[in-house]
């Protein structure tokens, strides 16, 4: 439970952002204003200078006069006064509208009752009947601005008296502007009258701007409920992470400053003992003195003279190397490149003894054929993870033979590329590591033949690094990444019209249930006619669904439709004042003019059309002729209430699509959660690899696309198999089979490292959690 200090600091901060919110409101309502009141100005001027309203009375002229030629002198004056007045006044509003019982703030000083002089109280009446035809003009605004304040402050809605942004407002600034700007007191009341529809600056689009602004905010610290994560990112991020982690494993290996140093003159390593220059240690060739064991003469023993040394436990590596003499005869470590550069020269390379290929150099012999302390740590270590990488690869049988023979070949010069560069190990990008990686995934897909193009880009960059001593492997990796791009471009051009389709099917019915579900939810609770009512759900949601497929090409056409939708519901609903009959009839062409181009599009051309109209017409015009038995004030009070309603209902619609795709969100989670296919099938991502098994036959495919909802996944077969097809439901259904395998996305070379340092060495939190994708 939390404590009061807690709940004191918590109302503070939430009042801290509704103070920040509404100044943020003020600011737009003053930058809307400002452009309006010199136009404003303009108007007045003209209005102060036309005689004919002017009256009989000599001295009203003259007033009317001098004032208007004040303000078309002063024009900048009075705008600039009148923006002050607008923005103090709405502080005002907003100080007395936020809330003063804080938790734990100062009390407020007392209220003081004072007497209000009669002045005061006329000018209040004569505002208020001023500021009626406004109220009934921007009444939705006002509502909407309303029910989004009262969102803002945790309440139900604000009142339109309440409203800090309602008409008399801005009316009453510009009127206590006028009578700083103009000097003569009796000229103070000739600017109400003024203070008008058409003459005022519009309001429209301060409103508008205002419920914008609170529709971005959604309280006091935004919605963030419902963000969608991006789990891509997240894939990327924890990749760069373990890669980063293999790097460091990698470097201690290398780099005797980061790992722990060698005790001397202890043994090391699980095969045999390295023989020390201390007196004891020293092991000599057997003779009359220093007698061979019996074991030693087995023919599984090295030759006298020779002691064994096992391989590097932490890697795996097999076999024995074999130091002559002892101490005694342990040469000093010499370079690597030395090495191999008087081995090429002695014509020793081609890794005899072995049944290998001719010209196929192998890297175990190599290490098995160099004395024990021969090689540097760094070299050692190098030669013992290359023979690693390159020992798993050409042992692979999922990688086509004659791939592998030319992998073969990359030995040598990949030895002394990671010689001179070790960052062919921490660098998932070093071009040679690339190369591997490339030639290893080409030759999973199973390349066909000689002729395949691919198969002769791979045979090319091989053959450019084969035989050289300081091998470029940028150009050879440039000249496989291009024949795997013009694959990629043929695959992608054949692929081309299927996707099309796919996606057009796709948008289509998305855009279908969008449709339906808008118009359910904008019907919900709204007492409409039938005709109107079965309009909606029967032939604009095929309106609408068309609006939402093109929306991409023409951005706006969703807005455009439903836009139409709400005003036809406005038109059909009652209208209590003449200024509302008025905007109906003002409104009315426009909206059938929609309602027709929005109806063509969608081919809609029967008679029930003309019947629809027909109705429709008849609607408006017993509305319209309705008679009105109200009185003003009535009046303005049941359209404020009508437009209150209506907000409410619209904020009440945005929360409900919230709420629904909350609630789709949390499914998803939960099947994810309860179903791990789920998870795996959202990994998916164009170019992964896959063995997909049916009827006991293994298919190796690549994902060559996945449409936009994630409702399709195309295909393409290795070789040159048939694309195809699976929906998400049948592409599930195999994963909790287990009928597809998907391999590792990263690296063969990466992969090898990862598993060389040892398991527990890096983190491999994305495979672990997807454990369907591991190789």
């Amino acid at each position: 439970m939390a404590t009061p200090s807690a709940q004191t600091c918590a109302a503070r901060k939430a009042t801290a952002a509704q103070h920040a919110a509404l100044a943020e409101l003020v600011d737009i309502a003053r930058s809307q204003a400002e452009p309006g009141l010199a136009d404003m100005a303009r108007r007045m001027v003209s209005a102060l200078l036309d005689l004919t309203a002017a009256g009989p009375e000599p001295a009203a002229v003259m007033r009317r006069v001098k004032s208007g030629n004040l303000l078309k002198d002063n024009a900048y004056a009075f705008t600039h006064l009148a923006t002050g007045e607008i923005e103090a006044a709405l502080r005002h509003e907003i100080a007395r509208l936020l809330p003063h019982d804080v938790p734990g703030a100062a009390p407020a000083a007392p209220l003081e009752l004072s007497l209000v002089p009669l002045e005061q109280i006329d000018q209040q009446m004569a505002l208020g009947a001023v500021s009626r035809p406004f109220d009934l003009q921007h009444s939705e605004g006002l509502a909407t601005l309303g029910v989004r304040l009262g969102l803002l402050l945790g309440r139900d809605l604000v009142r339109a008296a309440h409203n800090p942004f309602r008409p008399d407002v801005f009316l009453a600034a510009v009127h206590a502007a006028w009578r700083q700007f103009e000097p003569d007191p009796e000229a103070h009341g000739l600017v109400v009258p003024l203070l008008r529809p058409g003459l005022m600056f519009d309001l429209a689009p301060l409103y508008e701007a205002l419920v914008e602004a609170l529709k971005a905010r959604k309280g006091p610290g935004g919605d963030t409920r419902f963000s969608k994560t991006d789990d891509r990112a997240a894939r990327q991020a924890e990749r760069a992470r373990r890669e980063a982690a293999l790097a460091q494993q990698l470097r201690h290996l290398f780099d005797p400053a980061l790992a722990v140093p060698d005790i001397p003159n202890l043994p090391q390593g699980s095969g045999g003992w390295r023989p020390s220059g201390a007196s004891g240690f020293a092991v000599g060739p057997p003779d009359a003195t220093n007698p061979a064991p019996a074991s030693a003469a087995s023919s599984t023993q090295p030759a006298a003279g020779f002691v064994q040394q096992g391989a590097m436990p932490q890697l795996g590596l097999p076999g024995p190397a074999y130091i002559a003499g002892g101490a005694a005869a342990m040469p000093a470590a010499l370079p690597l490149l030395d090495l191999l550069a008087r081995q090429a020269a002695a014509g020793a390379g081609t890794g005899a003894g072995t049944n290998a290929p001719p010209g196929v150099f192998h890297l175990p012999q190599l290490r098995a054929s160099l004395p024990q302390g021969a090689l540097s740590r760094g070299d050692e270590t190098t030669l013992d993870l290359l023979s690693r990488v390159f020992g798993s690869v050409l042992q692979d049988d999922g990688v086509a033979p004659e791939t592998r023979e030319l992998i073969g070949h990359l030995q040598l010069p990949v030895l002394r590329t990671a010689l001179r560069d070790r960052s062919f190990f921490y660098q998932e990008a070093h071009p040679a590591r690339r190369l591997l990686d490339l030639l290893s995934q080409a030759g999973w897909e199973q390349p066909q033949g000689e002729d395949d193009p691919v198969y002769r880009a791979m045979r090319s960059s091989v053959e450019r690094v084969r035989d050289q001593p300081d091998p470029e492997f940028g150009a050879a990796l440039a000249e496989l990444e291009a024949g795997l791009a013009a694959r990629e471009s043929q695959e992608q051009a054949a692929l081309a019209a299927p996707i099309a389709q796919a996606t057009r099917r796709e948008k289509r019915a998305a855009a279908e249930r969008s449709a339906r579900r808008a118009v359910a939810l904008r019907l919900a609770g709204e007492q409409v006619i039938p005709a109107v009512s079965g309009f909606l759900e029967g032939r604009w949601t095929a309106a609408l669904a068309l609006a939402y497929t093109i929306e991409d090409s023409r951005p706006g056409a969703v807005d455009s439709a439903t836009r139409t939708m709400e005003d036809l519901i406005w038109s059909v609903k009652p209208k209590v004042t003449q200024e509302q009959r008025k905007a109906l009839i003002g409104r009315l062409p426009a909206l059938l003019a929609s309602l027709n181009n929005w109806l063509d599009a969608t081919r809609w051309q029967d008679a029930e059309r003309l019947q629809f109209f027909a109705e429709l017409a008849e609607c408006h015009a017993s509305i319209v002729r309705a008679p009105i038995e109200l009185s003003p004030e009535r009046q303005l009070e049941l359209a404020l209430e009508a437009a209150q309603q209506d907000a409410l209902r619209r904020v009440a619609q945005e929360q409900e699509e919230e709420r629904e795709q909350a609630r789709i969100q949390a499914e998803e989670a939960q099947a994810a959660a309860l179903d791990p296919s789920a998870a795996v099938l959202a990994g998916l991502e164009r170019g992964m690899r896959l063995e997909l098994s049916e009827a006991q036959i293994v298919r190796r495919v690549r994902l060559a696309w996945v449409s936009p909802l994630r409702t399709l996944y195309i295909f393409s077969g290795a070789g040159r198999q048939e694309a195809f097809s699976l929906p998400a439901e049948r592409l599930a259904e195999l994963l909790r089979e287990g009928a597809i395998r998907i391999v590792a996305p990263e690296g063969v070379v990466g992969r090898i490292l990862s598993a060389a340092v040892g398991p527990g060495a890096v983190n491999d939190a994305t495979l672990a959690a997807d454990g369907a994708r591991s190789a």
